[in-house]
């Protein structure tokens, strides 16, 4: 209901009843007798807009304080709480059917976190926002594979030494740690060094027990200084060239015999064990698409993709009738060319697209923002139509550069501790190696189509005549791009069997009902279903397939009421994971797919568990690991609350990292936005973490944040709201403007999933080598990970909001340039010192 007739919602309810009674009009005028004509009117449209029929499923889950349940209505399954309920059933009988107005009443109930959030918002501002401040949601910021490989071992030792400098001067100070070719010492912060100067240190606390030459010192060069407040720290390599033998040789059997008294320095060990498992926790779990870019002859092309259970669909949705991948007709030549071409933040774009199936072929139509704006002509035509058809979908697309070094990442300990720890730090095959030698950019490709935005793309009008000039983006059948091979993340929850891409028709038989579907892939033992509709049952359910598409290309299987066994479901309840049941009675199911895969083995693409090249995968894994391009974020419970435990990101430079970094301290980001919005707490993490299991895909929200960093306190300077907390489009694009005109506006795509668990083979090395010099710190880490309950990605999709809330290019480009901050306030010492 616009803010217009908000006045008269007392009105409109009365009259809800009689809408559809002959003697509407007569009524209308008694009751709002006191109500000008021209409000009268907007009133009578306001109750036939309401009264229209809906057919929009609701699905509360995650929006409302309440338990939801499957709710059924005319055949049609909703997502509901005890509370919409009610107001579903009472607005329906005002109607006499489920129309617009019983739809908005039910996402309007008064638990509605929405709703909530609005009257706190509201209280705040009459009591002038003075709110009790939200505690700050900081957290540490860091690299995957940024750990330092030891290429020998250091142990803690405390010694009295003296330096040398270069003009001979000396200077008192002890080591911190040591080892055979380096040094960590701390000495005084009156002391000016720099990071390549040369010196000599003398180890005065290791003469009068060890016999050394007092007057031959250790000649060493600064390779780092650590600043702090009364003390400063240097890291130290001996030069080589001016080396003693007897001097290393003490110094081995120095370290050797003593590193159980004073213990081994883990420090590098534990940093790499935290990092390696939140990249764990990451990587199965996220939702964009790695895609990595050959480049032969000047022409760019996708080779290999990157995928794991949570983010196949952006795939599928490319899979011709053939279930061939034709990932190409988004990522071509020119689009990568241009992305790869150009610098910081305009290395991404946005991909719409949308297919045509005519004869039972595919028929696949794309254009990114800029093709799009060189044909404004045709913009409003495509993003209308396109938004219509049930295949619709946005993409973001970024590309990164990337080093071939980057394939191989160490363990955090040197050779010389065991030949297992030898042979994993030994770099890829030269063949492995060959396989990549092409690969330039990595380009991720997330999906970020949602409800909210195709509505708003939806509203576009078009003319049926301008409908066939959008052939120009069609991409022609006869052009086939080039083959995309597909890995797997490979982690401890392999399946036993290889799975198939397999997308061909399935009825699901259960209960009293029949469900519509395809299958995603499959194996002899199980396959994974998608429904065009919600499943009532429950795990361990038993239901039965039909494959009619599939029955046409045998005559000695029936492939009809095969019996399944749900092993999972997904948290929407669309897609299921199936396990075929085989006893005496049933086998057809596991015969049949058994002989369909090994006859058409060259035909069908498989999910690749079993690398036809050693570590291809792995090295892929590392590669993107080393480039992540949005930021990653990673929640503990700790009590009661669900907290920030730490953020990922290789992208320093973006957008998002200027809101990130506001209010918090160095080498941390900022999360107030996600947790706290004019000063009320959301509690989003919390409720969504507690509701999907470890399997679930990541929920999706949408969040607009009004950011002003030239305001001091935290809760002035940056405002949020989740895109559906709004009334509609108006209000939406009246924050956008209001955002970006007081400072800058950005839109952030929040995927937030419950963390599985780490696989503790992969860490076995370096778990087990902590466990020996240092079991209680390696105890107290495994408890802080295994506290990581979520795993999130934040993808900043800022110009796709304004794209669809119709910005102009011109106000699309100035709402990149960062906004000025505050003045920080002058203390006297500066006055000093420009006096």
């Amino acid at each position: 209901m616009s803010q217009d007739l908000a006045e008269y919602k007392d009105i409109i309810e009365q009259l809800k009843p009689m809408i559809n009674e002959p003697e509407f009009n007569q009524v209308l005028s008694q009751v709002a007798s006191s109500v000008a004509k021209q409000k009268r009117f907007l009133i009578k449209m306001e109750l036939k807009r309401l009264a229209r029929p809906c057919l929009r499923l609701i699905d509360l889950r995650g929006q409302v304080a309440g338990d939801c349940r499957e709710y059924t209505y005319q055949g049609k399954s909703h997502y509901l709480d005890d509370t919409a309920i009610d107001v579903f059933e009472r607005q329906v009988r005002l109607f006499g059917e489920y129309t617009m107005g019983v739809y908005e009443a039910v996402k309007n109930t008064e638990n509605s976190y929405r709703v909530i959030y609005q009257k706190q918002r509201e209280e705040a501002e009459k009591e002038g926002t003075n709110v009790k401040p939200v505690q700050p949601h900081h957290a540490p910021v860091f690299r995957f594979g940024d750990y330092a490989k030891r290429s020998e071992e250091r142990m803690n030792f405390t010694v009295n030494i003296e330096i040398f400098t270069e003009l001979n001067k000396s200077i008192q100070a002890s080591t911190i740690d040591v080892s055979v070719s380096g040094l960590k010492v701390k000495v005084a912060s009156e002391h000016l060094f720099k990071v390549g100067e040369r010196i000599t240190v003398q180890f005065r606390g290791l003469e009068g027990e060890y016999n050394i030459d007092r007057k031959a010192g250790v000649g060493y060069t600064i390779v780092d200084v650590e600043h702090n407040k009364d003390e400063q720290k240097l890291n130290l390599h001996k030069n080589d060239e001016l080396a003693s033998h007897a001097f290393e040789d003490f110094f081995e059997k120095f370290i050797h015999g003593n590193k159980r008294r004073y213990k081994v320095n883990m420090d590098n060990t534990l940093n790499a064990i935290k990092v390696k498992t939140y990249e764990q926790y990451f990587i199965p779990n996220f939702t964009s698409v790695p895609v990595y870019i050959e480049r032969i002859n000047g022409i760019n092309r996708p080779k290999y993709a990157l995928i794991n259970d949570s983010n196949k669909d952006p795939l599928y949705f490319w899979s011709d009738e053939q279930f061939e991948l034709r990932l190409g007709y988004m990522l071509n030549h020119h689009r990568i060319e241009r992305l790869a071409n150009a610098t910081g933040i305009q290395r991404e774009t946005i991909v719409y697209a949308f297919n045509h199936i005519k004869d039972e072929k595919v028929y696949f139509y794309s254009a990114s923002q800029e093709e799009l704006f060189e044909r404004p002509d045709l913009m409003k035509v495509f993003l209308g139509y396109g938004a219509r058809k049930a295949s619709w979908r946005v993409y973001k697309v970024q590309i990164t550069d990337m080093d071939l070094e980057q394939t191989h990442i160490p363990l955090s300990l040197p050779d010389s501790i065991s030949s297992a720890v030898k042979r994993q730090n030994q770099p890829p095959a030269p063949r492995l190696m060959a396989r990549l030698k092409n690969i330039h950019n990595i380009a991720l490709i997330t999906d970020i189509t949602d409800e909210v935005g195709t509505q708003n793309y939806e509203r576009i009008p078009i003319r049926r005549g301008e409908i066939s000039q959008l052939k120009v983006f069609g991409h022609p059948r006869n052009k086939i791009p080039p083959v995309v091979q597909m890995f797997r993340f490979k982690y401890h929850n392999q399946r036993k069997e290889t799975r198939y891409q397999l997308r061909t028709k399935v009825l699901l038989n259960f209960g009293d009902m029949t469900l519509e579907g395809s299958s995603e892939d499959v194996s002899t033992r199980g396959l994974r279903v998608e429904l065009n509709d919600f499943f009532h049952g429950e795990e361990k359910d038993l239901v039965k397939l039909s494959f009619p598409v599939l029955q046409k290309v045998t005559r000695k299987y029936e492939l009809v009421n095969l019996p399944y066994r749900v092993k999972g479901i997904s948290y929407d309840r669309n897609v299921l994971h199936l396990q075929a049941v085989t006893d005496a009675v049933n086998k057809t199911a596991q015969r049949f797919f058994d002989e369909l895969i090994k006859n058409n083995r060259s035909k069908l693409k498989a999910f690749k568990e079993e690398e036809e090249i050693p570590g291809i995968g792995t090295a892929m894994r590392n590669l993107y690991a080393s480039n992540v391009i949005n930021t990653a974020f990673f929640i503990r419970k700790e009590g009661i609350e669900f907290l920030p435990d730490a953020m990922v990101t290789s992208n320093p430079d973006s957008r998002l990292n200027n809101l990130l970094v506001f209010g918090a301290e160095q080498g941390n980001y900022n999360l107030h936005f996600l947790y706290s919005t004019y000063g009320v707490e959301l509690d989003f993490i919390q409720y969504t973490l507690k509701k999907i299991k470890t399997n679930n895909k990541p929920v999706m929200r949408e969040i607009f944040v009004a950011f002003d960093p030239s305001k001091e306190h935290i809760d002035e300077a940056v405002k949020s709201r989740f895109s559906d907390q709004f009334h509609g489009d108006k209000e939406r694009k009246n924050f956008i403007s209001q955002a970006k005109d007081n400072g800058q506006f950005i839109a952030v795509k929040v995927f937030l999933a419950r963390a599985g668990r780490p696989d503790l083979e992969q860490l076995q090395s370096e778990l087990s080598y902590v466990g020996i010099y240092a079991i209680h710190r390696a105890k107290v880490l495994e408890e802080q990970l295994w506290n990581i309950i979520g795993v999130g990605d934040l993808i900043d999709v800022t110009d796709e909001v304004m794209i669809r809330h119709h910005f102009s290019l011109k106000e699309i480009q100035n709402n990149h340039q960062a906004p000025a901050y505050h003045k920080v306030k002058t203390t006297k010492v500066e006055h000093l010192l420009k006096a």
